[in-house]
């Protein structure tokens, strides 16, 4: 049998177990966890399972790690103020607000600054504000209607805490949770993975947890790549935390920074990876500054 090592895509290629070269006639295919080997056929496959299968896992946990630290070093699209296009500061409830009629995500500038012209209306699409629960909940479930999956998310939300009126129900905010993240909802993937993680509407499982964290710090929720950093240093793989922290600092995340300072003074962090973080929080932070956002804050009093 042939040794576990990658296969070349220079037409010279061979099964890993019984050495066939790939023809027209035989169609070779990579193992489609690690992609180190080719095989003619599922037998073939099988009978060179037990030599291929640490390499194969090897691999594939590197291929993961690969993916899991390269993407996701974005913020999500609706993290950013649909009228001046910045990225709204962190976190985000402290700088901005929802508005139900077009579940928009408006920054507290933009939003003050159309008051101080006579618009008291969305900021962004123009709908009068609903007076009261009855009717803002309503706008919600007219865009519930319509499988808007910031909708459905925002009504688990408000069953998740029992407002509006509604009666608190964490497992049918978890049901809508899951239908959200089905539809595409980052936040939902978020919410899912701190309701498996404190087992809240569902029964405690840190794993399922974890993977949801995972899926959405890979689409650029800053808060679940800190919690996949608190969550590996919690095990003790600092190397690991530290990646996250780092990726997170660099993304306007305050507590990512203060973690690798408690790591610094610890001796798990490096003097390096600490300036690294601080210029990167910096960079992020004067990337959310706007004149409008300033004058808010001042305004509001924070």
């Amino acid at each position: 049998m042939s040794s576990c090592v990658p296969v070349a895509d220079d037409g010279d290629e061979t099964c890993a177990n019984c050495g066939k070269q790939g023809s027209d006639t035989v169609k070779l295919k990579n193992c489609t966890a690690c992609r180190l080997v080719k095989y003619c056929g599922v037998d073939c496959q099988r009978a060179h399972r037990k030599q291929h299968k640490t390499a194969c896992k090897q691999r594939a946990a590197e291929l993961k790690d690969e993916q899991l630290y390269s993407q996701g070093h974005e913020r999500p699209e609706g993290e950013f103020c649909p009228i001046c296009t910045l990225p709204i500061p962190l976190p985000m409830s402290k700088h901005s607000v929802f508005e139900v009629c077009c579940m928009k995500t408006i920054c507290i500038g933009c939003a003050i600054a159309a008051q101080k012209r006579g618009m008291f209306d969305c900021a962004f699409c123009r709908t009068p504000r609903p007076g009261n629960d009855a009717d803002r909940l309503a706008m919600i479930r007219a865009r519930v209607e319509k499988k808007d999956p910031e909708a459905i998310y925002h009504l688990g939300q408000k069953y998740f805490f029992g407002s509006l009126g509604l009666q608190k129900d964490m497992r049918k905010a978890v049901e809508l949770y899951t239908k959200a993240a089905e539809l595409g909802s980052i936040d939902a993937l978020f919410s899912l993975g701190d309701a498996y993680f404190s087992g809240n509407g569902v029964q405690e499982d840190v794993t399922k947890a974890t993977a949801f964290f995972t899926k959405a710090a890979m689409q650029g929720h800053v808060v679940s790549r800190y919690n996949l950093g608190n969550h590996e240093g919690r095990k003790g793989n600092y190397d690991r935390a530290l990646r996250h922290y780092l990726i997170s600092a660099k993304m306007g995340y305050e507590n990512s920074v203060q973690n690798i300072k408690r790591a610094l003074m610890r001796g798990l962090a490096t003097k390096e990876q600490y300036a690294e973080a601080m210029n990167g929080y910096q960079d992020a932070v004067e990337e959310m500054k706007s004149y409008d956002r300033d004058e808010a804050v001042r305004r509001l009093g924070y």
